[in-house]
């Protein structure tokens, strides 16, 4: 990934962009809201910061905003177990209580690496090397959108040719950041 090319391909499709993050700034989300920006995300906010519908905009959205954009991943999975009969096999045996698994799912999910909010409902894992994967995740449905934030752009507002068609991207796999990808190749969640 370049953030060159990242920044052409934002400015093609006319996403507002404002100026790059501060280090400072970038350690004071860090340390407010409790994780570390991912290599190439940090980069990508260093020169620009993509603003306006779908992207978080770190400098103005609230704290109440920022949160529940940094909870949606993990509210989505406590959803599932109430909604959908999400349980994994390699979870505890299924209580017969509703609070009984909420409390359970909330804390399993607790120790699953964080997701950091790009674009709408696409996430990046935080603390991660260059060339993480980018996540769609809408509760337990998690598909990946890209090898890495590149891959991602020109997949989303790309050509029509070039958009994902609902299978997992090149070069990730089951292990690429599970449990979260294990969910994104359908497979039992081993945490």
């Amino acid at each position: 990934m370049t953030v060159r090319e990242c920044i052409a391909l934002l400015k093609f499709h006319k996403v507002p962009l404002s100026p790059g993050l501060t280090a400072s700034e970038l350690r004071d989300i860090e340390r407010s809201y409790g994780f570390e920006f991912g290599t190439d995300h940090r980069r990508l906010l260093e020169v620009a910061q993509p603003t306006g519908e779908g992207w978080l905009d770190w400098r103005r959205d609230s704290p109440e905003s920022i949160r529940s954009r940094l909870a949606w991943p993990v509210d989505g999975v406590v959803f599932d177990v109430e909604n959908a009969a999400f349980w994994p096999s390699t979870w505890p045996q299924k209580p017969d209580s509703m609070e009984e698994r909420r409390l359970i799912a909330t804390e399993r999910v607790a120790t699953w690496p964080t997701l950091i909010p790009l674009y709408s409902h696409r996430y990046l894992p935080a603390a991660s090397d260059v060339g993480a994967p980018v996540f769609s995740v809408y509760q337990t449905d998690v598909i990946f959108y890209g090898v890495d934030i590149l891959d991602y752009l020109q997949h989303e507002f790309g050509p029509p040719g070039s958009r994902p068609r609902y299978q997992p991207a090149r070069a990730v796999s089951p292990q690429t950041c599970p449990p979260w990808s294990l969910l994104a190749f359908d497979e039992d969640v081993v945490d």
